[in-house]
This record gives structure tokens, sequence and C-alpha cells, in this order.
């Protein structure tokens, strides 16, 4: 006995909706398609196109990168990449981007978590005028800190350190973070916290337990944001630093010398300079792909 189908009013105007819309992507001109998929092409080659020009310069020997326009290595090197590895000055500038990076990670996440939580949970007196205020620091540009930052740090001899950079990116870092989480813990329901206490949960266990595996697609969000404004930060970072903890930043400015500019050491260091946000991406898509449909981002 086949099953047969409903006889509603709202049933039937679905099924012709749904037939409607059958016939005219039958009827769609073809031309259109190809049209479409032509500019969708267009628009990736013209997004890929410097990153692939990068890479294929990284690949070239200074001369060939000067001699003319060529499309692909014609003698493949790795001597520009040879020279990143093995030099200190090179190689250090990345130990010294990613260490900086993963500290103030660790700290702006560290303080964010409980500030947020206490804007999504709790009305004080000036808790608007307050949030309000930690925004207006990501509106003030980084070089308005910049001699107060330095004039500090020198004299109390944080100079030239990784905390340095560290903590100056808090100061934007911070809000950014209390914003994001704050949208994501606004939309957990307050009778979880008030259930968990019931059931004799303390507050430490209960926050770390509960309440951040509920939330993990927003730090998860957080995470990518402080790592994306934190790596590619050069002003404090290379104003706040001289030699011990330089950034790979810093070091890439630096590849003239008397022969010129050396090109393909330059490309080669922006193509290594990409891979640590591959694969920070990489670990956090998922929860990156959740955030942007569920937080305030």
């Amino acid at each position: 006995m086949s099953d047969s189908l409903p006889t509603t009013p709202d049933a039937v105007r679905q099924r012709a909706a749904a037939a409607d819309n059958r016939r005219r992507r039958k009827a769609r001109p073809a031309s259109r398609q190809w049209r479409r998929r032509g500019l969708m092409t267009a628009y990736i080659v013209f997004v890929l196109l410097p990153i692939y020009w990068l890479l294929n310069m990284s690949f070239q020997s200074n001369t060939e990168i000067l001699g003319g326009l060529t499309l692909w290595p014609e003698a493949f090197t790795f001597e520009h990449y040879a020279k990143i590895l093995t030099e200190p000055s090179w190689y250090m500038g990345y130990v010294n981007s990613i260490t900086y990076v993963l500290m103030n990670m660790l700290i702006s996440i560290a303080v964010a978590l409980p500030a947020a939580y206490a804007f999504s949970r709790y009305k004080f007196i000036g808790d608007k005028h307050l949030f309000f205020w930690l925004l207006t620091n990501l509106m003030a540009p980084p070089a308005v800190f910049l001699l107060p930052y330095f004039q500090l740090y020198y004299t109390v001899g944080l100079f030239d350190t990784h905390i340095a950079v560290a903590l100056a990116h808090c100061l934007f870092n911070i809000p950014l973070a209390v914003w994001i989480l704050e949208g994501f813990m606004s939309g957990v329901p307050k009778e979880i916290d008030e259930t968990a206490f019931i059931d004799g949960y303390s507050f430490p266990k209960f926050f770390v337990k509960i309440f951040i595996p509920m939330i993990s697609s927003g730090i998860g969000v957080t995470l990518f944001f402080l790592f994306m404004f934190s790596w590619v930060e050069l002003l404090l970072a290379s104003t706040l630093t001289s030699t011990g903890a330089q950034p790979i930043a810093s070091v890439m400015t630096q590849t003239k010398g008397a022969s010129g500019i050396d090109w393909g050491t330059l490309a080669a260091a922006g193509t290594l300079t990409i891979l640590p946000g591959i694969v920070v991406v990489y670990f956090v898509r998922n929860h990156i792909a959740k955030g942007f449909a569920l937080g305030r981002t």
C-alpha cells in the first residue's frame, strides 16, 4: 500500500512551489550558469594570484626575479628557505613572534573569560558604560599608545622582551575577546548556572567542566581573532623590541643590503609567515564556522 501525499492547502502550495522552482532551474539559460561560474573562477584567481606569485618568487633566484616575468621558476632553488632556517637572525624572528603571540593569547583569554561572564550574568552600576569603554580601546590606532608603552617598559626593564609585546597587545585583544565571548555567554540560559549550583557544583568546577565546553565555539573564534591581530601587528612589536625579541615582520624590513633587496629571501619569509595562520585556521575551523553563525561576531 503506497503512502498518499498530504492534501492540506499548505502541503499543496509547498509542492507547487517546489515544482515551479524545478521548472525555473531547467529553463534557466546555460549561458547564465557559465557566466556565474566564470565570475567565481575569476574572483578566486584574483584572490589567490598574490599568494601564488609570492610562492613562485620564493623558489626563484634574485637574478631570475629581476630578469623578467616568469609564471613558473625556470630553475627551482631552495637557497632562500635554507637561509631562513639556518641563520639565527631569521628563524629566531619566527620563534619570537610565536612566543609573544601565544603568551598574549593565554593572558587575553584568561582575563576575558571571567570578565565576559560577569558582563553576561550580572547587572551592576555602570556596566553598560564600562563595556562601551572597553570597546573604545579598539577604536584607537596602536600608534597612540606607542610612546607611553615605550617609556614605561624602558623604565621598568621590560623593553626588548616577549612579555612586553604580549602585554601591549592585551590592550586591544582583551576588549575584543570580552566582546565576542559575552555574546556567546549571553546565549547560554542562566538556568544552567542555577541548576549546577543546586547540584553542589562550586563556581570554579562549574565554570571549567560545564560552562566552558558549552561556549567552545566562541572560544575558538576568540582565539582566532587574538592570533590574527597579534601575529600581523607590526608597529608595537617592532618598537618595543630591538634584538632579543625582534619579530619576523621587523626582520623582513631589514633585507636591503649593499647589493639591493634580497627579493627571494623576502618572498620565502612571507610564505613561511602565512603557514602559522593556516595551521591555526585548520585546528579551529569547526569552531569558527559555528561561531560566525551563533556569536556576537
